[in-house]
Order: structure tokens, then C-alpha cells, then sequence
């Protein structure tokens, strides 16, 4: 199959540090690479990839630090895309909304995954214009907020990441993990007072964007002060295993509908239990009682780092590899492709796929 995958310019695929869209991408475009499809990438032209490149900008976006407005890079991508269109079975996208007014109703099979939240009142209008448009949604929550809305909705496909990505650790060293962005919404004031609380060392490794510097600076940097919290700072993808391996708990006292939260499978494939609040996907993700704990509040949370150690680090690892590794990804939008197509040859009448692509 001949396959595009347009990805958001923010980060290179894969990010040298914070991105889960772009890991994500990156993820599902090698692994349909080496299913033997041809595959086209949208991406900055730092990306790394089996697949051919179609550089939209020399560099990602947010490390290069030049470009005042994002917006502008992305409409020049989708006129490449345009131009590229008919060499490919379906296209791809994972850049929100931007790419609807091109390619709703322009007879090309196209999917667009969802990655954020999508309980923003001002995306029910966008979502509404464009009610043929077919979307993957990355976990059932997230679609709630917009379930009163006529949408066309191809699957929920949960993330995956490669089984060898990241090394499993059948023993921690004693310290909970914290990993992600320091924003109010993935709470990690509230790690630290469960920390503490609990009498356990906290390590954090995460960046902070300009949006929430002063999140930081008011609220999550006094905090650091005191004993028991070391900040890390972002970490690459190299220093993962390290870090969450040698955690006994990944702590996620998040406060918002969380779309998936790629940083839970990336624990389980360690074979470190999550710690978390079930709120939006978490409840789809970790296993309560199998591959974590969730809880409803600080107190809840500090009380269960006690039991937290009774889960089987190896039984973490072996649901990761049951439930959220690239190959089941890559088949779940695999079929997802192919029902488009299907579609679309109902709809002209003409066959687009080739025989050994064809699903019964």
C-alpha cells in the first residue's frame, strides 16, 4: 500500500526529546516500513526514517527557534501534500484540523488521527463542518467531549511503541518517576506532596515550555527546595530505560482528560506500575490492580504506594507486549486504511486496492 504519513513540524520524527505526536508518527511509519509498504513521511527535514522524506522545513520548529509563526510552515507542507496527493493509496494526518478545507471532499481516501484534547468548545463548530471527515481517536475518552457532535469516527486505535525500545527492569531502585511536562494539568505539585507524603524519593524529568514557566516558577520550583524531589530537566529517548526502570512507580495525579498518556505504556514496557488518577484514557491504558494502581486523590495515592510493590513487575511487561506494542498499531490503522478504501471503491466504483490487500 502506498501510504502517506503528515506529521506536525513542532518536533523532528522522532523528537530528540519531548514529543508524543511525532514519536508516535515515527513509530508507525517505521513499522509500516518494515511491513513492506511504501511509505511516504511529511515531516522537518531533521526527521530520521526508513520511509522517503518530504522535507517541509530544514528543521523541527520548537529547537530551532526562528520561526514566529507555526502556522505558516504547515499551510507550505499541505501544499506539498497537494502536489504529492495522487501517488498515494491514503493519506495520513496527525496535524489536527488544518488539512480539512484542502482535502474534505477532494475524492483522495485520507484519515486524520486526533492526539490532544478535545474538550474545547471551540472545536465543536470545526468538527461539525466537516461531518464526512473520517477520525481516529487515540483512546474512547477522548472522544466524550464531542459525542453530541455528527462525526465520522474510523476507529480508536491505542499507541504503541516497539518492544525493544525501551529495556525491562525486574528490580527498582526506590524512587517514584515523574516524566513528562510541567503543566497544571499533569500535576506535579500533587506528585511531590504524594512523595512526601509517603516518605519516598521523587524524581522528576521533565520540560517546561514557555506557556507554563510561570506555573513553574510560582508553584513547582519552590517545591523543589525541600528534601526528597530531584528535577532532571528533559531526558532523551536513550535515557528512558534508566530512568523509568529504576522507579517503583510512575506517578500520573493528572487533573484533565488525558487523550492517552504515552509515558504509561513507556513505564509498563519497563515493567514499572503506574500510579494514577483515573481520569480521561488512564482507565483504558492501566489495568487496575494488574498494571497499576488508580486512585481518586493524595491521600489515596500515598496510601497506595504500600501496595504498589505486590504487583509483578514481569506480569507489567508482559501486558505491554500483549496490549500496546507498534505491530498492533500498525494493523489496527492497516485496517483503518483498507476501510477507507473500501469505501471509496464503493463510492466510484473503481478498484483501489490490489488483491493481496483485499479484506473479506
Amino acid at each position: 500500500m502506498r501510504i502517506a504519513q503528515v506529521a506536525p513540524l513542532a518536533e523532528a520524527v522522532p523528537p530528540r526529546l519531548y514529543g508524543g505526536t511525532e514519536r508516535i508518527v515515527s513509530y508507525l511509519t517505521e513499522e509500516l516500513v518494515a511491513l513492506g509498504h511504501e511509505v511516504t513521511l511529511f515531516a522537518s527535514g531533521d526527521s530520521r526514517t526508513r520511509a522517503r522524506l518530504e522535507a517541509a522545513v530544514p528543521t523541527a520548529l520548537r529547537l530551532g527557534g526562528t520561526v514566529r509563526d507555526p502556522i505558516a510552515p504547515h499551510v507550505a507542507m499541505l501544499r506539498q501534500v497537494i502536489e504529492h496527493a495522487r501517488e498515494f493509496d491514503v493519506i495520513h494526518f496527525h496535524t489536527d484540523t488544518l488539512h480539512l478545507p484542502a482535502f474534505f471532499d477532494r475524492g483522495i481516501p485520507f484519515v486524520t488521527t486526533l492526539h490532544g484534547r478535545l474538550d474545547l468548545p471551540e472545536l465543536v463548530p470545526v468538527f461539525a463542518a466537516f461531518p464526512q471527515a473520517p477520525f481516529v481517536s487515540i483512546s474512547d475518552a477522548q472522544r466524550l467531549p464531542l459525542r453530541d457532535v455528527a462525526m465520522t469516527w474510523a476507529a480508536t486505535v491505542h499507541h504503541g511503541i516497539p518492544p525493544d525500545l525501551l529495556r525491562f527492569s525486574p528490580r527498582h531502585q526506590g524512587y517514584l518517576a515523574f516524566l513528562g511536562r510541567i503543566s497544571p494539568e499533569k500535576g506535579p505539585d500533587a506528585a511531590i506532596r504524594i512523595a512526601r507524603a509517603a516518605g519516598i524519593p521523587l524524581r522528576i524529568a521533565a520540560k517546561v515550555d514557555q506557556a507554563d514557566q510561570a506555573y513553574f516558577e510560582a508553584v513547582v520550583k519552590p517545591m523543589l527546595d525541600g528534601p526528597g524531589v530531584e528535577f532532571i530537566g528533559e531526558i532523551t529517548e536513550a535515557e528512558k530505560s534508566d530512568f523509568l526502570g529504576g522507579a517503583m512507580a510512575l506517578l500520573m495525579p493528572i487533573d484533565w482528560p488525558e487523550p492517552f498518556g504515552l509515558v504509561m505504556i513507556e513505564a509498563m514496557a519497563c515493567g514499572t506500575p503506574v500510579l494514577a488518577y483515573p481520569r480521561g484514557s488512564v482507565p483504558e491504558v492501566v489495568d487496575d490492580g494488574v498494571t497499576g494502581l488508580l486512585v481518586q486523590d493524595e491521600a489515596a495515592a500515598a496510601a497506595a504506594l504500600e501496595r504498589i510493590g505486590s504487583l509483578d513487575r514481569a506480569t507489567v511487561r508482559r501486558t505491554f507486549e500483549a496490549r500496546f506494542t507498534t505491530r498492533r498499531m500498525a494493523e489496527d490503522y492497516l485496517g483503518v486504511y483498507r476501510g477507507l478504501l473500501r469505501a471509496a471503491e464503493m463510492a466510484t466504483g473503481k478498484r483501489l486496492l490490489a488483491p493481496q490487500l483485499r479484506v473479506v
